[in-house]
């Protein structure tokens, strides 16, 4: 009796080498190996799925080349050892070695691990834990994915095969034929071909480094989106956003939220901001800032343009200009800012404003229908009718260049019809017309008038500032004035004058006037003018949507004010 089952185990053991074992003899290819299929047992009633509920599909067993089955810890493992193959649906799963945990519908595989879905996704690790009632699995060890638009690097994986997503926590570079992608953790979504970037995200593509927190990416139209502080670093700008998209093939960015583009010349920003690489061209749109960077020159508006090519920057929508001149701010507003580099040694820079200029500084304030700012030469051009205010004193002429030194005027040069009115305290105006003129400073103050030409004067002359004593009044044609404390104090002629005296009592209104005098004290802007800001012209924009203009508020009239005009 013995004899009998040690031969039947002697038979059994024979019949299991031959099916798990066997190579196949030597030179010759080795036989298929068969697949055996057991009928599976019946489910109780109160274990099978309801009414509604997905059957759940069994993981099946392709191929190995040993099996050792047993009750492992009370557990029922079989391990699969050798060219191991299991397949679910449309998931293939490859290894050395594995566990299968039939109870849980789990495997635990071991060596050259391969996840194969659809012939698309391609998953490569060490190790990996594969539900087979979820779908999902855990790979680790030098895991490596790839579909045929990316490849991902990881140190661990978790793929779920029914969503097609992949995530990973321990950091992860993704490489294209176009860009590098990293980041620490991170998710991929192989139907929308979308990667989602969280924490320490970098891209490097042949244009840009860009840094991140977050991020997305679409591996299928090169199109990255920002949510966050990014910075984007290349060789021809800089740029900065906290969300919008840039597409790495266009190289076209739409930003939005505090964005700005930064060149060796000029930063660029608004809430809403759109930038062609392959043109230089830039878009602003809502609290535009432009910045000069070699002047510290910076203009804010509404709607900016830039063209980097040209060197050449625009600012629309009540733009205001603001310098720093005698350690003061000047600013200076118009319909349109315009802002251009020089190229080549024949240019200059040069900032345009036009039309409506209105300038205001504490001691300066002004008014022209265009002006021109020489910032190579420091020489400030005012055309079509200018008018200066300096403290007490007006000045017009039908041209005014102002010559600035170490950012404080030191000169102004009053071309055809040079007018210098200057109110004194018993609120008579001395004053003083020429052909030419040009007015020296010091400190930001009136020091000293050369009137070259056609000179006339009236001067009042007071005593202790609160008597009238008389007026002088001279014809010459060359004079020089000189101002103390921002008022004319004496007139010296160069060439005999055809002076004379006229007392109080003679004086009326028409002799107390130089042909062609206007006090123009109700168009001497304020700072609040200055400043005062509407809604964007209706100019044409860029692929950026932008809200309807509204109409410009109508312009007030500012009363004459003397000093502080804050």
């Amino acid at each position: 009796m013995n004899y009998t089952k040690l031969l039947f185990s002697l038979v059994f053991s024979l019949v299991a080498f031959a099916v798990f074992g066997q190579n196949g003899r030597q030179g010759q290819p080795t036989p298929p190996r068969p697949v055996l299929q057991q009928p599976a047992p019946q489910q109780p009633a109160q274990q099978r799925p309801r009414q509604g509920q997905t059957e759940k599909v069994p993981v099946d067993l392709q191929q190995a080349d040993s099996l050792i089955g047993g009750n492992f810890n009370g557990q029922r493992i079989d391990k699969l050892i050798g060219n191991v193959i299991f397949k679910q649906k449309d998931g293939t799963l490859y290894a050395d070695s594995v566990y299968q945990y039939k109870e849980k519908n789990v495997l635990e595989a071991f060596g050259n691990v391969r996840i194969n879905q659809a012939d698309t996704v391609n998953i490569t690790g060490q190790r990996a834990t594969y539900n087979g009632d979820t779908r999902t699995a855990n790979i680790i060890g030098d895991v490596v994915m790839r579909d045929p638009r990316m490849t991902l690097t990881t140190p661990s994986l978790d793929y779920n095969l029914d969503t097609r997503t992949a995530n990973y926590t321990e950091g992860g570079v993704i490489v294209d034929p176009e860009n590098r992608l990293e980041s620490r953790r991170g998710a991929y979504n192989t139907k929308t071909k979308m990667f989602d970037f969280q924490q320490d995200v970098k891209v490097k593509t042949a244009d840009y480094d860009i840094k991140a927190q977050n991020m997305r990416y679409n591996t299928l139209t090169k199109v990255v989106y920002f949510q966050g502080p990014t910075f984007i670093e290349g060789q021809q700008g800089d740029l900065y956003a906290e969300e919008g998209t840039y597409n790495t093939i266009t190289k076209i960015s739409n930003f939005g939220r505090n964005a700005y583009i930064l060149t060796d010349e000029y930063r660029l920003g608004g809430d809403k901001l759109f930038y062609n690489q392959n043109t230089g061209y830039g878009y602003a749109e809502k609290n535009v800032s432009l910045r000069a960077l070699k002047d510290d020159v910076t203009i804010r508006g509404q709607i900016g343009r830039y063209w980097r090519d040209k060197g050449e920057a625009k600012v629309y929508g009540k733009p205001v200009m603001e310098t720093i001149m005698e350690g003061d701010t000047l600013f200076l507003s118009a319909d349109t800012l315009y802002s251009r580099e020089p190229k080549g040694a024949i240019t200059a820079s040069m900032i345009f404003a036009y039309p409506n200029v209105k300038i205001f500084k504490s001691d300066l304030q002004g008014k022209a229908d265009s002006l021109s700012y020489n910032r190579t030469d420091s020489i400030m051009h005012m055309n079509v009718k200018p008018v200066l205010w300096n403290e007490e004193s007006q000045l017009v002429a039908d041209t005014i260049h102002i010559q600035l030194r170490n950012q404080t005027i030191d000169r102004m040069y009053m071309y055809s019809n040079a007018f210098i009115v200057s109110e004194d305290s018993l609120k008579n105006y001395n004053q003083v017309k020429g052909r030419d003129m040009t007015a020296f400073f010091h400190d930001g103050d009136i020091r000293r008038v050369n009137v070259n030409g056609n000179g006339e004067s009236l001067y009042f002359a007071l005593e202790g500032d609160t008597v009238l004593t008389g007026m002088n009044k001279a014809i010459c044609s060359d004079m020089i004035l000189k101002f103390a404390e921002n008022k004319l104090k004496t007139i010296s002629f160069l060439m005999q004058p055809d002076a004379s005296f006229v007392p109080p009592h003679e004086l009326n209104e028409e002799s107390k006037q130089l042909e062609g005098f206007a006090w123009l004290s109700q168009l001497r802007p304020t700072k609040q003018q200055v400043l005062s800001t509407q809604q964007p012209a209706a100019v044409q924009a860029p692929p950026v949507k932008k809200e309807p203009a509204a109409k410009p508020a109508g312009n007030k009239k500012a009363a004459p004010r003397k000093k502080n005009r804050q």
